[in-house]
């Protein structure tokens, strides 16, 4: 009956998304018992009216399943305190994990992902990170790439090194209105960062929990490629409200953005969709469209993926040469298509994680 459930909740949406309830993570429990079903509901949203028609509409589809005498649904939005969860019968389909605790002062975590290196993940990161900044929102990146860390690189901060307050908290280094830890701050530029699993998971704590990120209305996480221990440590230890997958359109990377949003799903991350970079070349003279791999695979992955497609960003020389030299485009070619792509970008994770209010 549970699953029953859950597959009608699938078909609500919250008002103005196109995304369902399930697949934002709002539906905290389901139980049901001789007839009888309870659901927690739980909506990151100060819109009171907009949570109170989801309500209804629960109660209304649930209502009519077969076998189901009584619907009772707990409704709680960021203006309320959560009610205490039964120890029984509670569904953790959700999240595989228990004990995972918000950033302090954080609103909204979104993790950036990719199955394979080279398709130009921390440059989506960081853009996306700096035009978040540019549209008003706090914003901070942590650079989870333990063994490959580039944001430091990126943003034109090498060499910076953080400050450390007097209880051992550690303040992050701000460049473009962002707050940015790395572990590129605290080793050589060519020293490899060798470590097992353990010591990864202890980092990611550290950067979860002793940097001062508040107050932030949301914080980037650039993953390293595949599925592996930082993925696990970071959806362990706090709540992701959404990930992107990164790909470029060649078949092989399409088939690891699979296994990537897969990943997401199985740990309880909703997945805000997939982003096609480096879709195509801007010619530098004319400024023609010059498709370099076969055109919409993107696309079509995600529709196979029952998910989201974010759109194309295009190679264009001169922002690959500020990625190499820290100028990312976002800051220093607003006028250009990849900025275009960023800001629109940036509309669609605030849009879909529905963690902070839009900013009019």
């Amino acid at each position: 009956m549970e699953d029953k459930i859950r597959e009608v909740l699938k078909t609500i949406q919250f008002p103005g998304y196109s995304r369902d309830i399930v697949s934002f993570g709002m539906v905290k429990g389901i139980r049901v018992r001789d007839g009888e079903v309870e659901i927690d509901l739980h909506i990151n949203t100060k819109n009171q009216e907009a949570a109170e028609q989801v309500k209804r509409e629960v109660e209304e589809k649930v209502s009519s399943l077969e076998g189901v005498s009584r619907v009772k649904v707990n409704l709680t939005t960021l203006s309320q305190k959560e009610p205490p969860k039964p120890k029984a019968h509670v569904s953790t389909k959700s999240s595989p994990f228990a004990g995972q605790q918000r950033i302090e002062g954080v609103k909204c975590v979104v993790a950036v992902g990719s199955g394979k290196g080279g398709v130009g993940k921390t440059t989506v990161a960081v853009n996306l990170a700096l035009a978040l900044a540019k549209k008003g929102y706090s914003v901070g990146i942590m650079d989870a790439d333990v063994y490959g860390p580039n944001v430091p690189t990126m943003m034109g901060i090498e060499g910076a090194v953080p400050r450390v307050t007097e209880d051992n908290k550690i303040i992050p280094v701000e460049v473009g209105g962002i707050k940015v830890i790395s572990i590129g701050f605290f080793v050589e530029k060519d020293q490899p960062v060798i470590w097992r699993g353990p010591l990864v998971s202890k980092l990611i704590e550290q950067f979860l929990r002793d940097v001062m990120w508040a107050p932030l209305d949301i914080l980037i996480v650039d993953l390293p490629p595949g599925t592996g221990d930082v993925q696990l440590s970071l959806v362990q230890k706090v709540p992701v409200d959404g990930g992107i997958v990164v790909t470029t359109p060649q078949e092989l990377a399409l088939q690891d953005a699979r296994k990537a949003a897969k990943m997401f799903e199985e740990v309880g991350v909703p997945v805000i969709g997939i982003i096609e970079n480096m879709s195509y070349l801007v010619c530098p003279h004319c400024g023609a469209r010059i498709d370099l791999f076969p055109h919409a695979g993107a696309k079509k992955a995600a529709q196979d993926m029952n998910t989201k497609y974010l759109g194309e960003i295009p190679f264009e020389p001169r922002a690959a040469e500020g990625s190499d030299s820290g100028k990312p485009v976002v800051l220093y070619y607003p006028d250009s298509p990849q900025t275009k792509a960023f800001l629109e970008l940036a509309d669609v994770v605030v849009r879909e994680t529905n963690c902070i209010e839009p900013v009019q």
